[in-house]
């Protein structure tokens, strides 16, 4: 894996780039190795650990960054778990708008929850009370979004103390229905 972390000045995951990419940063004086690999690079005039974290010597200010309304989203921010009757699953879930779009209801965050097939074809084209359904959560728009996509289980081990806050899925973020 020739991938490299890089942190912020303050030690943030900033992102994910190239070998070459790091190793020109580390050579302009903008980035120091925080963590290298066992492999040493070299030609006749240096040499250099293969690094797999660096750390940028200066702040970078990253500005928070809204979460698309896409299908894909929803699920994640719902944790793929049915809002009607909580079952879990990637496969047979499906986005309702809790008030349908026939009566008005808008394609928005706060209208939109996932739902399993079950379910959406028992609401049908009702709102939740209508259907004698309750929700588990308040559908809520996620106020974060991690900057870095990682697949789970891809990183190097030494990445994980800097990645930990990455592991949080917006899910827990929403608050339940009173």
């Amino acid at each position: 894996m020739n991938d490299v972390l890089v942190l912020n000045f303050t030690y943030e995951a900033l992102n994910i780039t190239s070998f070459q990419r790091a190793v020109k940063l580390i050579f302009a004086g903008k980035a120091e190795i925080i963590h290298d690999r066992d492999r040493i690079l070299s030609s006749p005039t240096w040499e250099i650990r293969m690094p797999s974290i660096i750390r940028m010597l200066y702040y970078i200010k990253r500005p928070m960054q809204k979460v698309a309304l896409t299908k894909k989203n929803v699920l994640l921010r719902d944790d793929y778990t049915c809002q009607y009757c909580g079952v879990r699953g990637e496969r047979m879930m499906t986005v309702d708008h809790v008030v349908p779009r026939s009566r008005g209801g808008p394609s928005t965050w706060e209208n939109l929850v996932c739902a399993c097939m079950r379910c959406n074809n028992r609401k049908n084209n009702r709102s939740p009370q209508d259907s004698n359904m309750s929700l588990l959560r308040k559908p809520k728009t996620p106020k974060y979004i991690p900057w870095i996509q990682i697949r789970r289980n891809t990183f190097p081990g030494e990445w994980h103390k800097f990645l930990f806050l990455y592991n949080v899925s917006i899910e827990t973020k929403l608050e339940p229905v009173h």
